[in-house]
């Protein structure tokens, strides 16, 4: 699906656009599709999840995340 997206820009944003487009070789359209991966990469999943939170039975619902269960650890 396309869709357009209209944006205001204030001058320094428009001079940033405009050297992009003139170090890259690509439209504008480009550069602001290719801001949009970088910052979704980059904040697009939900934070604070710990990887492999839940895989591993133990009394702690908690150990992977509750530094109160860190305390002390590797001393």
């Amino acid at each position: 699906m396309k869709a357009t997206v209209q944006a205001r820009l204030d001058a320094d944003a428009q001079r940033r656009l405009q050297q992009l487009v003139r170090e890259l070789g690509w439209s504008p359209s480009r550069v602001v599709r290719e801001g949009l991966q970088l910052l979704s990469a980059c904040h697009g999943r939900a934070r604070g999840k710990i990887v492999g939170m839940g895989k591993f039975r133990s009394e702690f619902r908690d150990l992977g995340s509750n530094k109160a269960h860190l305390k002390d650890f590797g001393r």
